[in-house]
């Protein structure tokens, strides 16, 4: 190890250098590394590079290191992934040496450095890289990496048995690209992914016949037009007789050049045979592609051998060959299927001497076949890809050994070519098959506004791609688990027909699912795909009894949400032309199946979100006519006199609100609205205001002091200050309305409980506002009584007004979170100079910066009364704490903080003073420099400081007298005891020897 601080790969510990040394630490202790799922390593070991970078680290090949005494241990791997022996080498899984592993525990104790160097050479490949890596973990033996704690083969040499993450291969946890976009720009593929066909934005491709990239380079004609002619598409051909000019070897090679170009599969055969007749004068030829991939699974994975060019002369052409019925032959049958399967070419020189030859194809065709060489098409790893024979060479000559020598070496060119276009086609159908899937992702989700929609547009979409008879989807009825509760059943003709719409919607008629095929896939979830129905014992005969329809072939699957839970079946039924339904049916059926549950269950929630939105609609109409007051009450409110605010002291800061009944707040109110001309001005029906103040009153809580007694003097405060400043001259008459409906609902529907306490509690209001929780509500609140029937004091407005109102409502009442004010206090008080002119204030950001710190001197001027009134509404707040502090502690556990801890009331005043000094002072300050009017707000807030601090130093005194008193009763309770111990001490004999001095 040296000197250097290093991870232990070896023997299970960690070194790291400090300033005393080095620390030893057990790898049972937590280390700062990202869990393994997450990409890190298990139990905080690598056993191998690829373990962080996903790419094993290329490795000098100077990495043998020699060292000796008590260090050798240190090269020993205790994983199964490799031994590095004592000389350091690496092993052959990828692990490596002592000299690795303490570089990397170098780079482990300097992550600054590693970022650095990481910003500075890291390439986009090597970014790319690590992205994918830890996106999809490496899961095939070949790469396992073993965990200390649990190999994966080590050992027993058995596998791991934990189950892996559903998620863990999907990305689904962490949002990481699996490719650059860059990646498609630098292979050149540069065309568009939406298309616009008949309007309508779709995925599936344009005129995708008219690319060119299958056939080769593109010609230009002699004007220098790309693809101006069909004959300009691929390099032209030399004629036969041209080509019977060159000798062997460059006959081959034109041949080839002809070849190495086309990558359309079907052009490529037809190409091969006729230069094959050309290169060994034969009169026609025929070519079998090997189409299956096991020779004992069913029909649809069968090998066999298939034609669409069969009997291929030189004057053929592609399109007259198109039309001919495919031929299939059947592996290792006829003298096609046996070439196929040996491998090897096959010679006749009289066909009808083999017994392997089949005349009946000479007896239908009339054509008489006597020599016949057949060859296999191998590709470049040696399988056998397809099967080429030629038939009688002209002159009625035998097929010699040269011909086959010739035949065999541009067969080998030909397997090449012909992989390559097969894997061209794949790859396009791959293409055209992604975009049928996009297009009907695309389709299900613009429509789910219902489940019958949905599933409709899914049900065509199906019967077109699949070509069938019949489709169906069955929804397991939710409730029970043991019906389908809805039937949807698509038939081909019903969209011409007359009872489509029938057809089309869904059977409610619930029945059990242990019956027949759809049953046994709903229970079990297995994929059912059967070629003959009444063979099958599942298949419920029954459902064809009174119905012109008989079931023949069916394939059935589970339709599954995102818990893998089945919440339906869907089944085709009777493929057309009486064909079976295939591995790739089952493939298309299979993604379709996954769309359709994504599908249901994104219109089940929109369908269950517009039940609630409608439920919602209704409990709102129900408390709104709850909430609202009585036209009774209203009525009697509207015939009682409202006095002057003379009467009231409406003017005056020092209001006390202890002698006015409930009527008396309303009147006062309705007296306040009156004096700022705001009835007259916003023609609000004098009835409709009675009305709503009284619903207003009413949706205030009987909370100790966040009540309807609060609003109403928050409110007197704002008349007051705009009165006595005229400020409402700065605001105008709307935004005056706002602030006066503003401090009359900024608590309505107040709990006695703050806006942390609904966060702890994770509250449904909590949910629905994560900041400014409470007062968002109080504003919804104050919009549905506003707009509930015969509350509508702003009926009477423009729309203009009416938005510009709610704005300034909105503002306000959210102003009176202390969160909000402090982050706007800043940009107030940097706007507040001594004599300088109310102008600055015009501006709408000013104003509106005035406007919310005017709510919370409002809402805050309690401190601002004589001592009477202040102290009163503080014992409130302080009770209402408490009872929130109570809460806190029985319901949720916690212990409240201590200016709502009971345990702790005597600390209240200075408590009291903090705030008043942070909170309170600032903005009185403020204010009273705005306009001297308002200077009996900061001396009543200075004036109750005093008193506060007064109640603070006679808390502490009476603490410190507690103390003292607790602590000389304890003193004479310590002295007794000590006395007492001593005289017990003298009376015993020898005591003195261990007696203390008093």
């Amino acid at each position: 190890m040296g000197q250097t601080g290093s991870m232990c790969r070896f023997n299970g510990c960690r070194y790291k250098r400090n300033k005393q040394g080095l620390h030893l630490r057990s790898i049972e202790e937590p280390q700062n590394r990202m869990p393994t799922e997450q990409g890190g390593t298990a139990g905080g070991l690598d056993t191998t590079l690829g373990s962080r970078s996903g790419v094993p680290l290329p490795l000098p090949p100077h990495t043998t290191h020699h060292y000796h005494g008590h260090h050798n241990h240190h090269h020993l791997y205790h994983g199964s992934t490799g031994v590095a022996s004592g000389n350091g080498s690496v092993g052959a899984s990828g692990t490596y040496d002592a000299e690795f592993a303490r570089m990397e525990s170098w780079l482990d104790e300097n992550p600054e450095f590693v970022q650095d160097y990481f910003i500075r050479k890291a390439t986009r490949n090597m970014v790319d890289g690590w992205l994918v890596s830890h996106a999809t973990p490496v899961t095939t033996a070949a790469n396992a990496v073993d965990s200390p704690t649990h190999g994966v083969g080590g050992g027993g040499g058995g596998c791991s048995n934990q189950p892996s993450s559903s998620r863990g291969g999907s990305g689904a946890t962490t949002p990481v690209r699996k490719i650059s976009a860059h990646e498609f720009e630098r292979g050149g593929l540069l065309k568009p992914i939406v298309n616009t066909i008949d309007g309508t934005p779709t995925f599936l491709s344009i005129n995708p016949q008219n690319d060119s990239s299958a056939s080769g380079s593109t010609q230009c004609c002699p004007h220098g037009v790309p693809n101006c002619g069909a004959a300009s598409l691929r390099p032209l051909r030399l004629s036969r007789n041209e080509l019977k000019q060159l000798d062997e070897r460059e006959l081959i090679f034109e041949l080839v050049k002809d070849i190495c170009n086309d990558l359309d599969v079907r052009s490529l055969c037809h190409k091969i045979l006729q230069n094959v007749s050309i290169l060994l004068n034969a009169d026609r030829g025929s070519l079998f592609l090997v189409q299956g991939k096991s020779t004992c699974g069913g029909d649809n994975t069968k090998k066999c051998l298939v034609s669409k060019l069969f009997d291929v002369c030189s004057n053929s052409t592609l399109e007259e060959m198109e039309q001919q019925d495919e031929v299939k032959v059947a592996w290792g049958t006829g003298i096609a299927g046996h070439v196929a399967e040996s491998g090897e070419p096959v010679n006749i020189p009289d066909a009808y001497q083999d017994d392997r030859f089949n005349r009946e194809i000479d007896v239908q065709t009339g054509y008489r076949t006597k020599a016949l060489l057949c060859m296999p098409i191998k590709d470049a790893s040696g399988d056998v890809v397809g099967v080429a024979q030629v038939i009688n060479k002209q002159g009625d000559q035998c097929f010699t050994s040269a011909d086959e020598k010739i035949f065999s070496s541009y067969l080998q060119f030909c397997g090449i070519g012909l992989r390559n276009a097969q894997l061209y086609e794949k790859s396009q159908l791959e293409v055209k098959r992604n975009q049928v899937l996009l297009d009907l992702a695309r389709m299900i989700f613009e429509e789910q506004s219902t489940i019958e929609h949905m599933v409709f547009r899914i049900l065509t979409h199906m019967q077109s791609l699949i070509q069938c008879q019949r489709v169906q989807i069955l929804l397991v009825h939710e409730a029970s688990k043991g019906s389908f509760s809805r039937v949807f059943d698509f038939e081909a003709n019903d969209l011409s027909g007359e009872d489509g719409d029938a057809r089309t919607s869904p059977f409610e008629s619930r029945f059990p699912i242990n019956i027949g095929i759809t049953g046994y896939v709903a229970t079990t979830g297995e994929t059912v795909n059967i070629g003959n129905a009444y063979d099958d014992d599942r298949f419920d005969s029954s459902v064809d009894d009174g119905l012109n329809f008989r079931h023949k072939t069916i394939l059935c699957m589970a339709i599954k949400n995102s818990l893998s839970q089945i919440i339906g079946v869907i089944q085709l039924i009777n493929k057309f032309d009486a064909l079976t339904f295939t591995k790739n049916d089952e493939n298309f059926v299979e993604a379709f199946a996954i769309f359709c549950g994504m599908g249901i269950y994104n219109t089940n929630m929109y369908e269950k979100a517009i039940i609630a939105m409608a439920k919602q609609s209704v409990t709102l109409e129900v408390l709104s006519y709850h909430a609202s007051a009585t036209m009774d009450d209203a009525y009697r409110l509207r015939q009682l006199k409202v006095p002057s605010s003379a009467f009231f002291k409406l003017y005056d800061f020092k209001f006390d609100d202890l002698m006015l009944d409930d009527d008396h707040t309303l009147k006062a109110c309705i007296r306040m609205f009156l004096d700022l001309d705001l009835v007259e001005r916003f023609h609000i029906e004098y009835e409709v205001l009675c009305r709503w103040l009284l619903s207003v009153k009413k949706n205030y809580r009987n909370v100790t002091y966040h009540n309807w007694r609060h609003a109403f003097n928050v409110t007197q405060m704002m008349f007051a200050i705009l009165t006595s400043t005229q400020w409402w001259k700065i605001f105008g008459e709307i935004e005056c309305l706002g602030l006066i409906i503003a401090c009359l609902c900024h608590d309505l529907d107040h709990r006695g409980t703050n806006n942390s306490f609904q966060i702890k509690a994770s509250s449904p209001l909590a949910q629905l506002y994560s900041t400014s929780t409470m007062e968002h509500h109080h504003f919804d609140q104050c919009l549905m009584i506003i707009n509930s029937p015969g509350n509508q004091i702003l009926s009477n407005m423009s729309s203009e007004d009416y938005s510009r109102v709610i704005r300034v409502l909105e503002d306000a009442i959210l102003s009176t979170d202390l969160a909000v004010y402090f982050r706007k206090r800043g940009a107030f008080l940097e706007l507040i100079e001594p004599n300088a002119e109310m102008s600055v204030w015009q501006a709408d950001e000013p104003r509106s910066l005035l406007r919310a710190m005017s709510m919370t001197v409002c809402d805050l001027s309690a401190i601002t009364k004589p001592w009477e009134i202040e102290k009163r509404v503080a014992d409130l707040v302080t009770s209402e704490f408490f009872e929130q502090g109570d809460m806190e502690r029985q319901e949720l556990n916690i212990t409240p903080i201590d200016i709502m801890n009971r345990e702790k009331e005597d600390q209240l005043p200075m408590m009291q003073v903090g705030f008043i000094d942070s909170i309170c002072i600032p903005i009185y300050e403020a204010f009273g420099t705005l306009s001297d009017k308002l200077t009996p707000l900061i001396d009543g807030v200075l004036e109750n400081k005093k008193h506060w601090i007064e109640l603070a130093q006679n808390a502490k005194d009476v603490y410190a007298n507690n103390n003292n008193t607790s602590e000389t009763t304890n003193n004479n309770n310590n002295h007794c005891t000590n006395h007492d111990e001593a005289k017990e001490n003298e009376d015993k004999p020898g005591s003195h020897l261990g007696s203390p001095t008093i």
